[in-house]
């Protein structure tokens, strides 16, 4: 596949700063590769919003932080929780604020980031512990308001565990759940590993592996659904599912196996593949184009659904 010329620029800009890859250092290191990568974008990304609040919640062994985007004075009664990505070691509420607002704008209903805690520190089940406790708070301020879940890459895998662990103990009611090229396995054999994973397409194989020895350091406990939903044995009764996946992206296959899964459940899934984007495509708004469209095309979908 050819990626598109948009993200072909970014590919050679990136490739001319002969940045290190986040798996040759340290999650401190990567963390602060990452703060300086989101430095050096456009400022004033992500459209005006009528209010932007942050909110402590308390959680096991300690508190989070949900980020709460308004849209306008009058915002209709329904959430969205978003979970970012960053390979569950980084990634901040202040790196992923411009795709959150630009979603509450394009849906019209207010989006709620959440600032998940992180591995190492917080190695799995931590982080998905924390997406479900603040499913859990979103859901207890109206048992009547629809509720969508929606992750990228990482929040991806967190919102697809979410929806599991939601079913597993039932509740709180998900209305939809939105998967932006989710890690949904840790199997590093699959097809768009061998053609997308040597680097050159953002995301590479290396720190894949990277990101799982931090997140999963045990291989066994890896098999488990709320790390891979793809390995649940029942997908039945889980929520309507939006796919997004990038064709020249590490995680295609996965991504396509598990809406695969979902639509032989029973479950209703539209799939959107974006054959000639990379991973972290649908997050670069205001810096590249099909990102920006396509963000407005699933936030319709996702309105739609809520309202």
């Amino acid at each position: 596949m050819t990626v598109h010329p948009e993200i072909a620029a970014i590919l050679a800009r990136r490739a001319s700063l002969g940045l290190a890859p986040y798996s040759a250092g340290t999650p401190i290191q990567a963390r602060e590769a990452f703060a300086a990568s989101q430095a050096a974008l456009p400022k004033d990304r992500g459209a005006p919003m009528h209010e932007t609040v942050d909110q402590a919640l308390a959680v096991r062994d300690g508190s989070i932080t949900l980020r709460r985007h308004r849209p306008t004075p009058a915002t209709p009664p329904a959430r969205i929780v978003y979970f970012h990505g960053g390979g569950w070691v980084f990634g901040t509420l202040a790196a992923f604020d411009p795709v959150c607002r630009d979603l509450a704008m394009a849906t019209g209903v207010e989006v709620v980031s959440v600032d998940y805690r992180m591995a190492p520190e917080h190695p799995f089940p931590g982080p998905v512990e924390d997406a479900y406790a603040a499913l859990k708070a979103v859901a207890a301020e109206d048992p009547n308001m629809p509720i969508a879940i929606m992750g990228d890459s990482a929040g991806g895998n967190l919102a697809a565990a979410v929806a599991l662990k939601a079913k597993q103990d039932g509740g709180p009611r998900i209305d939809l759940q939105v998967l932006v090229y989710p890690i949904t396995d840790a199997d590093f054999e699959r097809g768009s590993y061998t053609d997308f994973g040597d680097g050159r397409f953002l995301l590479s194989r290396a720190d894949m592996e990277w990101y799982w020895g931090h997140y999963a350091p045990d291989p066994k406990t890896r098999a488990d659904p709320l790390a891979s939903p793809l390995h649940a044995p029942d997908l039945s009764g889980l929520p309507a599912a939006i796919v997004i996946v990038a064709g020249c992206d590490p995680l295609r296959d996965e991504g396509l196996a598990y809406a695969d899964a979902l639509k032989a459940a029973g479950v209703s899934v539209d799939l959107e593949l974006h054959p000639d984007m990379t991973h972290g495509f649908f997050t670069m708004v205001g810096m590249l184009g099909p990102a920006d469209v396509t963000v407005r095309a699933v936030g319709a979908k996702i309105r739609a659904a809520l309202t």
